[in-house]
């Protein structure tokens, strides 16, 4: 990467961290909150643990970064070289990890631009990476800002989850969405839309809300050049065989991740969430 030019982001990217490395990405951990424990994602909890507490139904919460963590980010990253930050995070529907970063950008050594990206998962995370490639190819902030948001606005994330219980609970859906799928018995595929999430279609079965998922995600992609990011929470190998049928699927597949979501997203999602990022390049 630039020296110039730093990109932080949010542990809700889920960047592979030898990515994280390689481009010089630093993630700023949010935090879980399990029984009277406050936990930092990434560190301290394991989506494993996460979800064996969610089994269990034992409380579970999240929080954001404090500003000051923010702050020392800020000054750490502009330490060790950086005259420009770009900071890019996890949808302001979702978080008011944006709120605590723009207070803390207002103190930052150098300037910093932060950007509510709208988004989530791998899809914040293909930001991230657009933002630091525009950043080693010499841009400037405005350039890795614009590199960013045009990611964005391409990219799509659907998800299919066993129950919107946990949903409804971290009010991320309305009560009556969640009461009216459980009424009905249905499987819910949901979309990431205008940084808020939607749902995009009911399905008896999960099965078919399975089979249903992998032709959207097939069809969003079409002929053009797109990478692809499967996530899942305690359901590798539903991840795996999806993932395998979208690379059979889609000959203009570039990069392909698989990988299980962290504990804050898993908390609002639940066991045997399903979800696939679709981002052209």
């Amino acid at each position: 990467m630039s020296r110039h030019v730093a990109i932080v982001t949010d542990s809700t990217a889920y960047l592979p961290p030898r990515t994280m490395e390689r481009h010089g990405i630093t993630a700023v951990p949010l935090t879980v909150v399990l029984g009277d424990q406050a936990l930092e994602e990434g560190t301290e909890i394991s989506a494993r643990s996460l979800a064996l507490a969610l089994q269990k139904r034992r409380s579970v919460t999240t929080s954001r970064p404090s500003p000051e963590v923010f702050a020392e980010t800020y000054r750490r990253v502009a330490d060790s070289g950086a005259t420009g930050i770009v900071s890019l995070h996890l949808s302001a529907e979702f978080s008011g990890t944006y709120d605590a970063a723009v207070l803390a950008a207002r103190e930052a050594p150098v300037p910093v631009r932060v950007v509510d990206t709208g988004m989530v998962a791998m899809a914040l995370g293909f930001c991230a990476l657009a933002a630091a490639e525009c950043a080693e190819a010499g841009g400037t902030v405005d350039d890795a800002v614009t590199a960013a948001e045009k990611r964005a606005a391409g990219t799509y994330a659907y998800f299919y989850v066993d129950t919107l219980d946990y949903l409804r609970r971290g009010g991320r859906i309305g009560a009556a969405q969640a009461l009216l799928g459980s009424a009905l018995a249905v499987k819910p595929l949901l979309q990431l839309e205008g940084g808020r999430i939607e749902m995009m279609e009911k399905v008896r079965t999960a099965t078919r809300a399975i089979a249903r998922l992998e032709e959207i995600v097939a069809d969003r992609a079409g002929s053009a050049q797109v990478d692809i990011a499967v996530h899942h929470l305690a359901a590798p190998d539903r991840a795996s065989a999806l993932a395998e049928r979208l690379r059979l699927r889609i000959p203009s597949l570039a990069d392909l991740h698989v990988s299980e979501v962290g504990a804050v997203i898993g908390a609002h999602t639940g066991p045997g969430l399903l979800a696939a990022v679709v981002s052209p390049r």
